[in-house]
Protein backbone atom coordinates (compact mmCIF):
# COMPACT_ATOMS: atom_id res chain seq x y z
CA UNK A 1 0.00 0.00 0.00
CA UNK A 2 3.26 2.16 0.07
CA UNK A 3 2.45 5.09 -2.68
CA UNK A 4 -1.50 4.37 -2.18
CA UNK A 5 -2.14 7.07 0.71
CA UNK A 6 -3.79 10.17 -0.56
CA UNK A 7 -4.16 11.83 2.67
CA UNK A 8 -7.11 12.75 4.23
CA UNK A 9 -10.14 12.07 2.01
CA UNK A 10 -7.86 9.28 -0.08
CA UNK A 11 -9.87 8.65 -3.35
CA UNK A 12 -11.19 5.44 -3.16
CA UNK A 13 -11.26 4.03 -6.50
CA UNK A 14 -13.13 1.54 -8.03
CA UNK A 15 -16.01 -0.42 -5.37
CA UNK A 16 -14.43 -3.69 -6.38
CA UNK A 17 -10.99 -2.34 -5.80
CA UNK A 18 -11.78 -0.80 -2.52
CA UNK A 19 -13.91 -3.83 -1.32
CA UNK A 20 -11.05 -5.82 -1.46
CA UNK A 21 -8.67 -3.73 0.14
CA UNK A 22 -11.79 -2.92 2.58
CA UNK A 23 -11.92 -7.36 3.94
CA UNK A 24 -8.06 -7.60 3.81
CA UNK A 25 -8.04 -3.81 6.17
CA UNK A 26 -10.59 -5.25 8.38
CA UNK A 27 -8.90 -8.57 8.68
CA UNK A 28 -5.69 -6.93 9.88
CA UNK A 29 -7.04 -4.73 12.01
CA UNK A 30 -9.87 -6.29 13.72
CA UNK A 31 -9.41 -10.11 14.05
CA UNK A 32 -6.84 -9.24 17.32
CA UNK A 33 -9.35 -8.19 18.74
CA UNK A 34 -12.41 -10.36 17.89
CA UNK A 35 -9.56 -13.37 18.34
CA UNK A 36 -10.85 -13.80 21.96
CA UNK A 37 -14.30 -14.69 20.94
CA UNK A 38 -13.46 -17.04 18.13
CA UNK A 39 -11.10 -18.72 20.65
CA UNK A 40 -13.91 -18.91 23.11
CA UNK A 41 -16.07 -20.13 21.08
CA UNK A 42 -13.97 -23.18 19.70
CA UNK A 43 -14.03 -24.25 22.71
CA UNK A 44 -17.11 -24.73 23.70
CA UNK A 45 -18.87 -25.94 20.50
CA UNK A 46 -18.72 -30.02 20.62
CA UNK A 47 -17.11 -30.43 17.11
CA UNK A 48 -13.71 -29.88 17.05
CA UNK A 49 -14.14 -28.84 13.24
CA UNK A 50 -12.64 -25.65 12.19
CA UNK A 51 -15.24 -25.43 9.78
CA UNK A 52 -17.44 -23.57 12.53
CA UNK A 53 -15.10 -20.97 13.75
CA UNK A 54 -14.26 -20.26 10.02
CA UNK A 55 -17.48 -19.41 9.28
CA UNK A 56 -18.16 -17.13 12.60
CA UNK A 57 -15.62 -15.16 11.41
CA UNK A 58 -17.24 -15.19 8.39
CA UNK A 59 -20.07 -13.80 9.34
CA UNK A 60 -18.44 -10.73 11.31
CA UNK A 61 -16.54 -9.83 8.13
CA UNK A 62 -19.78 -9.44 6.12
CA UNK A 63 -21.44 -7.44 8.92
CA UNK A 64 -17.70 -4.79 8.13
CA UNK A 65 -18.19 -5.40 4.18
CA UNK A 66 -20.92 -3.82 4.43
CA UNK A 67 -19.81 -0.80 6.06
CA UNK A 68 -17.10 -0.39 3.65
CA UNK A 69 -19.42 -0.60 0.54
CA UNK A 70 -22.07 1.95 2.51
CA UNK A 71 -18.81 4.34 2.94
CA UNK A 72 -17.84 4.09 -0.65
CA UNK A 73 -21.61 4.61 -1.55
CA UNK A 74 -21.37 7.54 0.90
CA UNK A 75 -18.42 8.76 -1.05
CA UNK A 76 -19.45 8.07 -4.16
CA UNK A 77 -22.91 10.53 -3.69
CA UNK A 78 -20.67 12.98 -1.55
CA UNK A 79 -18.46 13.44 -4.81
CA UNK A 80 -21.23 13.98 -7.38
CA UNK A 81 -22.87 15.97 -5.10
CA UNK A 82 -20.17 18.72 -3.18
CA UNK A 83 -17.19 18.03 -6.07
CA UNK A 84 -13.99 19.12 -4.80
CA UNK A 85 -15.62 20.55 -1.01
CA UNK A 86 -12.92 17.98 0.47
CA UNK A 87 -10.31 19.18 -1.44
CA UNK A 88 -7.53 19.59 1.55
CA UNK A 89 -7.49 23.24 0.40
CA UNK A 90 -10.96 23.71 0.00
CA UNK A 91 -13.19 22.32 3.00
CA UNK A 92 -11.18 19.39 3.53
CA UNK A 93 -8.90 20.08 6.27
CA UNK A 94 -11.96 21.47 8.60
CA UNK A 95 -13.99 18.38 7.69
CA UNK A 96 -11.50 15.90 8.73
CA UNK A 97 -10.63 17.79 12.47
CA UNK A 98 -14.35 18.04 13.00
CA UNK A 99 -14.84 13.90 12.01
CA UNK A 100 -11.85 13.46 14.77
CA UNK A 101 -13.35 15.89 17.17
CA UNK A 102 -17.20 14.26 16.39
CA UNK A 103 -15.65 10.72 17.00
CA UNK A 104 -13.73 11.74 20.45
CA UNK A 105 -17.30 13.36 21.56
CA UNK A 106 -18.86 9.56 20.84
CA UNK A 107 -16.49 7.89 22.68
CA UNK A 108 -18.06 8.84 26.22
CA UNK A 109 -21.43 8.29 24.70
CA UNK A 110 -23.91 5.78 26.41
CA UNK A 111 -24.13 4.07 23.24
CA UNK A 112 -20.38 3.66 22.60
CA UNK A 113 -20.50 2.28 26.53
CA UNK A 114 -22.63 -0.16 25.33
CA UNK A 115 -21.48 -1.89 22.54
CA UNK A 116 -17.51 -1.51 23.54
CA UNK A 117 -19.37 -4.16 27.04
CA UNK A 118 -20.96 -6.19 24.29
CA UNK A 119 -17.19 -6.94 22.90
CA UNK A 120 -15.27 -7.05 25.72
CA UNK A 121 -17.04 -9.71 27.30
CA UNK A 122 -17.10 -12.73 24.63
CA UNK A 123 -18.46 -15.45 27.17
CA UNK A 124 -21.48 -13.15 27.73
CA UNK A 125 -22.06 -12.56 23.78
CA UNK A 126 -22.12 -16.37 23.14
CA UNK A 127 -24.00 -16.90 26.69
CA UNK A 128 -26.57 -14.23 25.10
CA UNK A 129 -26.75 -15.10 21.83
CA UNK A 130 -26.18 -18.97 21.07
CA UNK A 131 -26.94 -20.50 18.07
CA UNK A 132 -26.19 -24.19 16.44
CA UNK A 133 -24.81 -25.03 13.63
CA UNK A 134 -23.18 -23.28 10.71
CA UNK A 135 -25.97 -20.53 9.80
CA UNK A 136 -26.01 -20.00 14.13
CA UNK A 137 -22.41 -19.97 13.65
CA UNK A 138 -23.05 -17.13 10.32
CA UNK A 139 -25.52 -15.70 12.41
CA UNK A 140 -23.30 -14.79 15.80
CA UNK A 141 -20.76 -13.81 13.41
CA UNK A 142 -22.78 -11.30 12.13
CA UNK A 143 -24.13 -10.16 15.28
CA UNK A 144 -20.94 -9.60 16.25
CA UNK A 145 -19.61 -7.65 13.84
CA UNK A 146 -22.67 -5.48 14.30
CA UNK A 147 -21.96 -5.08 17.79
CA UNK A 148 -17.86 -4.10 16.65
CA UNK A 149 -19.92 -1.59 14.07
CA UNK A 150 -21.66 0.33 17.03
CA UNK A 151 -17.98 0.56 19.03
CA UNK A 152 -15.81 1.62 16.51
CA UNK A 153 -17.74 3.38 13.47
CA UNK A 154 -15.85 6.54 14.87
CA UNK A 155 -12.71 5.63 14.68
CA UNK A 156 -12.77 4.02 11.67
CA UNK A 157 -14.39 7.29 10.17
CA UNK A 158 -11.32 8.97 11.62
CA UNK A 159 -9.32 6.38 9.75
CA UNK A 160 -10.82 8.07 6.34
CA UNK A 161 -10.15 11.56 7.78
CA UNK A 162 -6.54 10.88 8.31
CA UNK A 163 -5.90 8.56 5.24
CA UNK A 164 -7.69 5.05 4.62
CA UNK A 165 -4.41 3.95 2.78
CA UNK A 166 -2.29 5.02 5.18
CA UNK A 167 -0.71 1.60 6.86
CA UNK A 168 0.58 4.17 9.66
CA UNK A 169 -3.17 5.07 10.99
CA UNK A 170 -4.02 1.56 9.87
CA UNK A 171 -1.77 0.69 12.68
CA UNK A 172 -2.47 3.65 14.82
CA UNK A 173 -6.51 3.25 14.57
CA UNK A 174 -6.22 -0.93 14.60
CA UNK A 175 -4.41 -0.29 18.11
CA UNK A 176 -6.60 1.88 19.78
CA UNK A 177 -9.16 -0.78 18.57
CA UNK A 178 -7.81 -3.54 20.66
CA UNK A 179 -6.32 -1.48 23.31
CA UNK A 180 -9.84 -0.45 24.09
CA UNK A 181 -11.11 -4.14 23.80
CA UNK A 182 -8.70 -5.68 25.67
CA UNK A 183 -6.97 -3.92 28.36
CA UNK A 184 -8.22 -4.44 31.91
CA UNK A 185 -8.47 -0.60 32.40
CA UNK A 186 -11.44 0.10 30.54
CA UNK A 187 -12.24 3.61 31.26
CA UNK A 188 -8.49 4.67 30.91
CA UNK A 189 -8.77 2.94 27.67
CA UNK A 190 -11.41 5.03 26.43
CA UNK A 191 -10.75 7.87 27.71
CA UNK A 192 -6.76 7.81 26.45
CA UNK A 193 -8.34 6.63 22.62
CA UNK A 194 -10.64 10.31 23.34
CA UNK A 195 -7.80 11.98 24.25
CA UNK A 196 -5.98 10.89 21.04
CA UNK A 197 -8.42 12.08 18.80
CA UNK A 198 -9.69 14.99 20.58
CA UNK A 199 -5.39 15.91 20.48
CA UNK A 200 -5.41 14.97 17.04
CA UNK A 201 -8.58 16.83 15.29
CA UNK A 202 -7.29 20.00 16.84
CA UNK A 203 -4.03 19.78 15.15
CA UNK A 204 -5.72 19.20 11.94
CA UNK A 205 -7.14 22.66 12.28
CA UNK A 206 -4.42 24.67 13.98
CA UNK A 207 -0.96 22.82 12.65
CA UNK A 208 -1.47 19.73 10.57
CA UNK A 209 2.42 19.58 9.67
CA UNK A 210 2.82 18.77 13.29
CA UNK A 211 1.19 15.43 12.85
CA UNK A 212 3.92 12.52 12.26
CA UNK A 213 3.16 10.94 9.72
CA UNK A 214 0.38 12.32 7.91
CA UNK A 215 0.33 12.74 4.16
CA UNK A 216 -0.89 16.21 3.06
CA UNK A 217 -2.74 16.20 -0.07
CA UNK A 218 -1.04 17.29 -2.58
CA UNK A 219 2.23 17.07 -0.47
CA UNK A 220 4.68 13.96 0.70
CA UNK A 221 3.93 12.71 4.05
CA UNK A 222 5.52 15.06 7.18
CA UNK A 223 7.68 12.18 8.40
CA UNK A 224 9.14 12.08 5.16
CA UNK A 225 9.93 16.25 4.51
CA UNK A 226 11.15 15.82 8.17
CA UNK A 227 13.85 13.51 7.04
CA UNK A 228 14.95 15.36 4.35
Amino acid sequence: MQGMDGGPWTDLGTLGWFVGVWVVMMAAMMFPSVAPTVALYSSMIKSRSPVAPLVLTSGYLIAWTSVGAFAFAVASAGGRISGDLLAWDHAGRWVAGATLIVAAVYELTPLKDVCLGKCRSPLGFLLGSWRDGRLGALKMGARQGAWCIGCCWALMASLFALGVMSIVWMAVVAGLIAFEKTVPWRRVAVYGTTAILLALGVLLFTAPDAIPGLTIPGGKPMQQQMNR
